[in-house]
């Protein structure tokens, strides 16, 4: 949408293929149904939350920012609003607000927006493209920017066609897994914790228990699901998750009470245990823990809940402390496609000019969003990934055509 405004407004004659009955459907679901419509914290934040190829983005994100995209939509009638962490989301709450008024600026630019119209084919004959669509139509433009999205919740009409298309014309598309999505572990590390949702904790990612640098480490909310680990936390872990994960598993680590050194803890555990003497330690530790965790702690640090608080000897309390500060979840695998953010990978940006979005290999054609091997970590980002982009080849199909015509 975002890409075709900005064809149009560069005077291009511009057509939108939608195979959805309508436009944004995606964008419907964003941010639960509210449109995380970007974030409002700049380029360092922006650039600091973007995982993987943001050298690519430098010259796209200058061209069409966070405030671009505000801009767009307030000035079609959408009041915005910005919430914690800088996210920007519709006044109303309602992403069908934010869809309105990318229709009405597309209705207005006098882009032909055919929904319904589903490709399943693309060539290029001499200069012209001709775009082959399920009806067994044929349309011919000169030409074209690929914004199909990547295989993230695929009943929205992400099922990866565009990197059929992109393959086809000879680009290559880099490994793809889902991104920003839930983890699955032993099914009896979470037994019984469905439902949990743990705050102000902190993660660390490793590939292996010994290895010195973690893959990521952070702090916020995590919840527990009937077969592994979610929230925002657990989110981005996903987006630093290797593919080789499905071979050899990774190791996730919670510290129960960042706010606190081990040393502190141990303190903190001492006076709970002096104020309680003669009762079990599964009572006393209700003081620290959810009723839900205290068991599955007790177990990993080899204490009998009965036991009481005036007989739990040194060495007990040490596994105690290590167990909260270091909670381990065997991590063998994540949430799929369906409940994805994004997708992690696509066309490989080596093979695409930054500055245009326009392919390298084939004169003529271009990318946007998340069809591109770029993505980000929650708050907005991703989806500020697909305005600049978009607008970026817009701007560069519709300048390309113009000088195509002006050749002629």
């Amino acid at each position: 949408m975002l890409a075709a405004i900005s064809a149009s407004e560069n005077g291009a004659e511009t057509i939108l293929l939608e195979k959805n009955e309508k436009t944004g459907k995606k964008l419907y679901i964003t941010g639960k149904g509210r449109c995380n419509l970007t974030n409002d914290a700049g380029e360092d934040a922006f650039f600091r939350n973007v995982v993987r190829n943001g050298r690519f983005l430098m010259s796209a994100w200058h061209g069409f920012d966070h405030t671009d995209i505000m801009s767009l939509v307030e000035s079609e009638g959408t009041a915005l609003k910005t919430e914690r962490g800088n996210r920007v989301f519709p006044v109303s709450d309602h992403s069908s607000d934010v869809i309105r008024a990318l229709n009405a600026r597309l209705g207005k630019n006098g882009v032909k927006v055919l929904t319904g119209y589903e490709v399943c084919g693309l060539e290029k004959r001499g200069d012209t493209f001709l775009i082959k669509l399920r009806s067994g139509k044929t349309v011919e433009s000169d030409t074209l920017v690929l914004a199909t999205g990547g295989l993230s919740y695929p009943s929205t009409g992400s099922t990866g066609d565009g990197y059929g298309f992109a393959g086809s014309f000879g680009h290559r598309i880099t490994d793809t897994s889902p991104s920003l999505v839930s983890f699955r572990t032993d099914p009896d590390e979470v037994a019984g914790l469905a439902g949990l949702t743990l705050r102000n904790v902190e993660a660390v990612l490793k590939l292996t228990p010994s290895d010195r640098k973690p893959l990521y480490k952070g702090f916020g909310e995590m919840l527990f699901t009937h077969n592994g680990l979610s929230g925002p936390l657990i989110l981005s872990a996903s987006a630093y998750l290797p593919s080789m994960i499905k071979e050899n598993g990774a190791i996730l680590s919670v510290d129960l009470k960042p706010a606190l050194s081990s040393d502190k803890l141990d303190a903190r555990i001492l006076r709970d245990f002096d104020k309680m003497k003669n009762r079990s330690i599964k009572t006393v530790m209700k003081e620290l823990l959810p009723a839900a965790l205290i068991e599955k702690v007790l177990i990993r640090s080899g204490i009998s809940g009965d036991k009481k608080v005036n007989s739990i000897t040194k060495e007990e309390r040490k596994n105690l402390v290590e167990t909260l500060k270091a909670l381990t979840f065997s991590v063998i695998g994540t949430g799929g496609y369906e409940e994805a953010v994004i997708t992690r990978g696509g066309v490989d940006v080596r093979e695409v000019d930054p500055k245009t979005m326009e392919s390298k290999l084939v004169k003529g054609l271009f990318f946007a969003g998340e069809i591109l091997d770029v993505d980000a970590l929650t708050g907005g980002f991703n989806l500020q990934i697909a305005w600049s982009t978009g607008y970026t080849a817009g701007k560069a199909a519709a300048l390309f055509g113009k000088d195509k015509k002006e050749e002629v």
